[in-house]
């Protein structure tokens, strides 16, 4: 093998409560960021983000990169139960930073989001999702973050 190979998995679009700063930790300055609901849409799977069942423990390191922790619940349009966990990182120029601070919408091109999504789901139809890597590209935009998720093939 000389490459990976991916296909798309899904678009995911999160929807973010106000931050909670909890402010310099023994980790970094570590922040809480509750997820409020949201969508994703694929080929093979879609639905909701499920609100109050998920949240980003998101610390900014010595470096000034930022260190992602994710959990989400994600509900199918044909009912099944998905959890999904991620770790990632973001890092960009301060200026950039400061903007997604502020909540802007910041084009991917701008900045480095990179995400390594895994899925536990005791549905049946979806139980190939308990056995897949996957990669995310990531943006902030309005009042969350979207995400382009691919299958590692």
């Amino acid at each position: 093998m000389k490459q990976l190979s991916s296909r798309p998995l899904f678009t995911l679009t999160i929807e973010l409560h106000p931050i909670y700063d909890l402010g310099p930790t023994p980790a970094g300055r570590r922040r809480i960021v509750p997820v409020s609901g949201g969508k994703f849409e694929g080929e093979r799977l879609r639905g909701d983000i499920l609100p109050h069942a998920g949240s980003d423990l998101l610390v900014e390191r010595a470096d000034g990169a930022f260190q992602q922790d994710v959990r989400l619940a994600l509900r199918t349009d044909d009912d099944a139960l998905i959890l999904m966990t991620y770790r990632g990182v973001r890092h960009s120029t301060p200026e950039v930073a400061a903007r997604i601070a502020r909540g802007e919408s910041v084009a991917a091109t701008d900045y480095y989001l990179r995400t390594v999504p895994f899925f536990e789901t005791a549905a049946s139809r979806y139980d190939w999702l308990n056995r897949i890597v996957a990669v995310a590209m990531g943006e902030r935009v309005s009042g969350g973050a979207r995400y382009e998720v691919f299958e590692i093939l």
